[in-house]
C-alpha cells in the first residue's frame, strides 16, 4: 500500500536473546507487521558501542535475523536487515550529530549509566575513558528511525527518551530546512514493555546480567528454564497477587505468565488463590516450554539452511537501501550538499 505507515524497530546482536526481548519487543513486532510496512533492524554498528568479540559479532548477528525469524517476522511482509548493510545509516548519523546539542547528549539516562559501568578488558582502551560512540549512540538512533520516514517506534519504557530526542532532532532538522523528516511516534505496549530480571525485579531483565538466573534465553533447555522459575525471587508471603510496588517479584512472574498463556493476571490470581508459590513456579515454567518449543524447533531448521537466512538479509538491506538513500538524498540536497 502507497499511503501504509511505516513501523521501525531493532535489537542488538550482542548476547543471547531472552524472553523480555521476545514479550516486549519481537513479539509486538509480529502483530505489528500487518499494520505497518515495517522495518527490522539488527543493529550492529549500536553493539559496537561496547566492546564484542569479533568471533563472535557476525555469528550473534546471523543468530538474531534467525530469531526473528523464528518467532514469526516474515520477510514477505517485513524488510528484515543488517544495520551496517545499509551505509545511510552512519552518514545520516554523523549529519544528524552535527546538529544535536552536546548537553541533550549527555542527559541521555542510558549513556549516564553505560557511562559508570565497569569497563571491559576486552577493550583496554575503554578503562581509558568514555568511548566517544557511547556518547553519539541516539543520533545513529535516530538516523536508524528517520531513514524510513518511519510513523511508529515500539519501544520500552525505557527507551522513550530516545524517541524523544529523535522527534526533537527532526523538528531541528525541519525548522532549519524545510519539511523533510516524518516526526515518529513511540508505541509502549501496556504489558510486556518491561520484563524484569528473575534475581532482580527491580532491574530489567538483561542479557549482559552478571547471572544466567537472571533472564530465560529463548534457546534454553526445558529443564534450563524450569530450574530459572524454580529459583527466581520471590516476595514475602504467600499470596499470588498483581501489585508492582508490595510485590513486585511476583508481579514479574505473573505478568510473564499472562503473556505466555494469554490469560489475563486477574485470571491467574483467581486460579492461585490459596495455593502457594511452589505450584505457581511449576506451571509456569510448564507454560514457558511450552510456548517456546515451536519457535526452538524453527530456530533449529533455519540453523540448516543459513545460506537462506543470509540471502533473506541481503535481500532486506536491498530493500532498506532504496528508501533509505532516497531520504539521505532529500537531507542532503536541502543542505546543499554538492551533487555527484
Amino acid at each position: 500500500m502507497v499511503n501504509q505507515k511505516v513501523l521501525f524497530s531493532g535489537i542488538q546482536p550482542s548476547g543471547v536473546l531472552h524472553i523480555g526481548n521476545y514479550l516486549g519487543a519481537i513479539k509486538q513486532w509480529v502483530e505489528l507487521q500487518n499494520e505497518y510496512r515495517s522495518f527490522f533492524c539488527i543493529v550492529d554498528e549500536h553493539a559496537i558501542t561496547v566492546p564484542q568479540d569479533p568471533k563472535e559479532l557476525g555469528e550473534n548477528t546471523l543468530k538474531t535475523a534467525m530469531m526473528y525469524l523464528a518467532a514469526g517476522v516474515d520477510p514477505s511482509r517485513s524488510t528484515i536487515f543488517v544495520q551496517s548493510h545499509v551505509p545511510a545509516h552512519t552518514e545520516l548519523g554523523w549529519i544528524l550529530n552535527t546538529m544535536t546539542p552536546l548537553g541533550e547528549l549527555e542527559r541521555m539516562t542510558q549513556f549516564k549509566e553505560k557511562s559508570r559501568a565497569p569497563k571491559l578488558p576486552i577493550f583496554p582502551a575503554a578503562r581509558t575513558g568514555i568511548m566517544a560512540g557511547l556518547l553519539n549512540y541516539p543520533t545513529l538512533m535516530a538516523a536508524d528511525i528517520l531513514l524510513y520516514k518511519t510513523n511508529a517506534v515500539p519501544v520500552g519504557e525505557d527507551q522513550l527518551q530516545h524517541v524523544e530526542l529523535t522527534r526533537s532532532i527532526a523538528e531541528r532538522f525541519n525548522n532549519r530546512y524545510g519539511e523533510t523528516l516524518v516526526i515518529p511516534k513511540a508505541i509502549v505496549s501496556k504489558s510486556g514493555a518491561r520484563i524484569m530480571g528473575l534475581d532482580d525485579p527491580t532491574k530489567k531483565m538483561s542479557k549482559s546480567a552478571s547471572s544466567p538466573n537472571n533472564y530465560i534465553s529463548l534457546l534454553d533447555s526445558p529443564d534450563e528454564i524450569r530450574g530459572k522459575i524454580k529459583i527466581a525471587v520471590t516476595d514475602s508471603g504467600a499470596e499470588i497477587r498483581y501489585d508492582e510496588k508490595e510485590k513486585p517479584a511476583i508481579s514479574n512472574l505473573l505478568a510473564i505468565y499472562s503473556l505466555f498463556s494469554g490469560k489475563t493476571t486477574g485470571d491467574l490470581e483467581k486460579h492461585y488463590d490459596g495455593k502457594g508459590y511452589a505450584e505457581f513456579k511449576k506451571e509456569l515454567g510448564e507454560v514457558i516450554v511450552e510456548a517456546l518449543n515451536p519457535l526452538q524447533k524453527r530456530f533449529q531448521d533455519l540453523g540448516q539452511n543459513k545460506d537462506e537466512v543470509r540471502n533473506t538479509l541481503k535481500n532486506g538491506a536491498a530493500t532498506a537501501s532504496k528508501v533509505a538513500e532516497a531520504t539521505l538524498g532529500e537531507v542532503k540536497d536541502k543542505m546543499g550538499f554538492l551533487t555527484k
